[in-house]
């Protein structure tokens, strides 16, 4: 099975990168959901494969996860894709120019059922939240679990170029006003790279 592994940056998936070398196919598209779908639509216009995997970290507005915790997301969605009308936000779908709601287009049962994680439904923002007025109000319209600056990007280009994707995120913060002191994004990147390198030896070898 060939696999395209997709990360917004190196770091998050340099563990993975060293176990596998040239087994597994890997790009870094920079943070973002325009270096995201361009760095896919790149890859996908060249190479073949029957599997991607999206690979992150996350910040979480859900406290019922714990810093750490590896999640599949089957559900993304654009936050700020549309119009506000004074205080109220009209999505692109009502508008009735395009969607901002997406899925996977595989899941990890499909993949391999002998896996199982946690299941997150995730935003997708240009701007991470720090503020506590905009947090709660995008909680109240959206009721996100966690948020990434790539996810939605990754499911469109996956529908668009008709491949079998996934997206699995780490925790490494929550979602408040902004203390990088209170993150762990070392313990994140860990146990993001254990389960995928675990699932990746799983995949290739059977």
């Amino acid at each position: 099975m060939l696999i395209l592994i997709v990360a917004a940056t190196k770091f998050e998936v340099e563990p993975l990168a060293n176990a596998f070398g040239s087994k597994v196919d890997i790009v870094v598209t920079g943070a973002g959901m325009v270096p995201t779908a361009f760095g896919m639509t790149r890859q996908l216009s060249n190479h073949t494969y029957d599997l991607a995997i999206n690979l992150g970290i996350a910040g979480s507005f859900d406290r019922n996860f714990h810093l750490g915790d590896v999640l599949e997301v089957t559900e993304d969605t654009f936050a700020e894709l549309g119009a506000q009308d004074d205080e109220d936000f009209i999505p692109i779908n009502t508008l009735g120019f395009g969607e901002s709601v997406f899925t996977p287009t595989t899941s990890l049962d499909q993949v391999y059922p002998n896996f199982f994680l946690k299941k997150a439904k995730a935003i997708t923002v240009n701007t991470v939240h720090g503020h506590e007025p905009s947090i709660q109000k995008i909680q109240q319209r959206l009721n996100p679990q966690l948020e990434s600056m790539e996810g939605a990007a990754f499911f469109y280009a996956c529908r668009q170029m008709n491949i079998p994707g996934m997206q699995i995120r780490a925790v490494s913060n929550y979602v408040e006003k902004r203390n990088r002191e209170a993150w762990n994004i070392g313990l994140a990147i860990k146990n993001l790279n254990t389960f995928a390198v675990d699932l990746v030896s799983q995949i290739i070898n059977n």
